[in-house]
């Protein structure tokens, strides 16, 4: 036994850690919890048969999580066994409102079993078995409403089932069950103050009506039979050539690749319609409105690189807006270029002919002859 003591003040968090005496960890059917480091730690199981007459000594190392301080002691655990083990009738309970550590508790277990020899009333009655629903695949219950785990708890007995527990196996409580509901269950109010059971995972054993298929294990001497001498392969092993294999790898997929390639450049370069035959396929007007947006769009580009040169001639008039005659752009050097218009007026243009807004009647018929011989 350990000698080291642990000097524990109040609230201090403690971390056990528990395993078999030369081993990394604890035995098969040994468990052990701690919630939280302010909680007490719980070993709980149950021993197998191989584990009678055979003592085992736990390591038990508890640390100071404020102080660092470690202290370990061990325990040890003989196994003796039992002169009415096992019990012939077997039932297992599962109690939806109750953690593991809490069924283990003696006044928590004694108040179940007597609610369960009340109900029962055998001469012998016993724990064999709590497990936590969490070992039985049972998932991790959400931080609401102070909802609990489940642990499973199976007792054994000398006498057969009562009517109480077999009403679980009627067929009605079986319909139910499937369906998911409660089934009806007369002594389920005994239970009902302290214990919320799920009848529908309630199970009966019967001990004395299973044939045992244990068989015996014969061990042997652990010492393999004699098989001769080891005989390695011979060094005149057939050489292989992995040439043919290699082209087949390599060049079956490049040559594929390959073709696939040519096709595509052919798709692509071969098989265009070219400039001119979009060209032939497109109307003039077309064409020509496309040409005077790109011709354009290449002069706002050169404006935009320099800003002091003249203005484009695309801004220009190019038609006699009186005579429609063809008129070449004024564009004079001379000009202030940020000062002037984006249109010429009409006193700007050469060769343009002055309407007379408000003219006689004689002035009319002067202008309309002089109009007549200029024609």
């Amino acid at each position: 036994m350990g000698d080291n003591r642990l000097q524990i003040m109040n609230n201090d968090p403690i971390t056990f850690n528990t395993n078999l005496m030369g081993y990394p960890d604890r035995p098969g059917w040994l468990r052990y919890i701690q919630r939280t480091p302010y909680s007490d730690g719980v070993l709980y199981g149950s021993p197998t048969i191989d584990s009678v007459g055979r003592p085992s000594v736990i390591e038990i190392t508890a640390y100071n999580r404020r102080t660092f301080e470690t202290a370990r002691h061990n325990l040890i655990i003989n196994i003796m066994a039992a002169e009415d083990f096992p019990l012939p009738y077997q039932a297992e309970f599962f109690i939806k409102n109750m953690n593991v550590e809490e069924m283990l508790a003696s006044e928590v277990l004694g108040d179940f079993l007597g609610a369960v020899k009340n109900v029962w009333q055998p001469e012998k009655l016993n724990a064999i078995n709590i497990t936590s629903a969490l070992d039985r695949g049972g998932r991790v219950p959400l931080p609401i409403n102070n909802m609990k785990e489940g642990v499973y708890v199976m007792v054994g007995a000398d006498a057969t089932f009562s009517s109480c527990l077999r009403e679980v196996e009627n067929p009605q409580n079986q319909l139910r069950c499937s369906q998911e509901m409660e089934p009806v269950i007369t002594c389920d109010k005994k239970f009902r103050t302290q214990f919320q059971i799920d009848w529908c995972k309630i199970s009966l054993v019967d001990k004395t009506q299973h044939v045992s298929t244990y068989q015996e294990v014969v061990r042997g001497e652990g010492i393999l039979p004699d098989g001769g001498e080891y005989k390695p392969p011979s060094e005149s092993l057939k050489s292989r050539d992995y040439y043919s294999d290699f082209l087949i790898t390599l060049a079956v997929p490049s040559a594929i690749a390959l073709v696939l390639f040519l096709i595509l450049a052919y798709i692509m370069c071969c098989r265009r319609e070219g400039v001119e035959k979009r060209n032939m396929q497109t109307p003039d007007i077309q064409l020509v409105h496309h040409s005077a947006i790109q011709k354009s769009t290449k002069e706002l580009r050169e404006m935009s690189k320099n800003r002091e040169i003249a203005w484009p001639l695309s801004t220009l008039p190019v038609f006699h807006p009186v005579t429609g005659e063809i008129v070449p752009p004024v564009h004079p050097d001379s000009y202030d270029n940020t000062s002037m218009p984006l249109m010429q007026t009409q006193q700007n243009l050469p060769h343009q002919t002055q309407i007379p807004q408000q003219q006689t009647e004689g002035d009319f018929l002067n202008y309309f002859s002089k109009r007549q011989n200029m024609t």
